[in-house]
């Protein structure tokens, strides 16, 4: 009796090849939104603010400025877990979106930057100053434009190639 070699099937190599799509979106929020935090922690230190005080302004949307500035490491950690937790969601809702509309994956640079500039009007626009606990007491033009930028490259972008990347060369 000859021996045959298992037959390759590219389907089943690919998903061998490939984390569960829930880890891939668990490290993609945590990558992009670990880029982000790193940036604002970068841009306020230059005024002097630790960057303790970021993750506390994120939870600060939930609580209130006086509740998690005075909540110390508990209020850091909060409002990372929960600004990781809504980097993982814009990264699920992209890969959900790409899954069946090409231009998604075929077009990361100019579709990633939209993706990532609609997500700082959402944010910074629209849910944090109208619904937060805490919304911003003015507007910084300047750190706005950066915000901007920064989602536009840092979340955006990274996204949209991260999903291109999972759907491979699915047409």
């Amino acid at each position: 009796m000859k021996a045959t070699a298992p037959s390759f099937s590219p389907s089943v190599h690919m998903a061998r090849s490939r984390p569960a799509l829930w880890a891939w979106v668990t490290l993609g929020g945590l990558a992009v939104g670990s880029a982000d935090i790193l940036f604002a922690m970068t841009w306020w230190a230059q005024s002097g603010t630790p960057p303790v005080r970021i993750l506390q302004s994120i939870w600060a949307w939930f609580a209130g400025r006086d509740a998690a500035f005075t909540g110390g490491a508990a209020t850091a950690l909060a409002g990372a877990a929960v600004y990781l937790a809504l980097m993982s969601a814009i990264v699920a809702i992209y890969h959900v979106a790409a899954r069946d509309h090409r231009v998604l994956r075929d077009r990361p640079l100019l579709m990633g930057a939209l993706y990532g500039a609609a997500w700082f009007v959402l944010l910074h626009v629209i849910l944090v100053p109208v619904f937060s606990a805490a919304p911003p007491k003015r507007f910084l033009p300047d750190w706005n434009l950066a915000c901007l930028l920064a989602h536009m490259v840092l979340i955006g972008i990274p996204v949209a190639w991260m999903s291109r990347r999972w759907y491979g060369g699915m047409r």
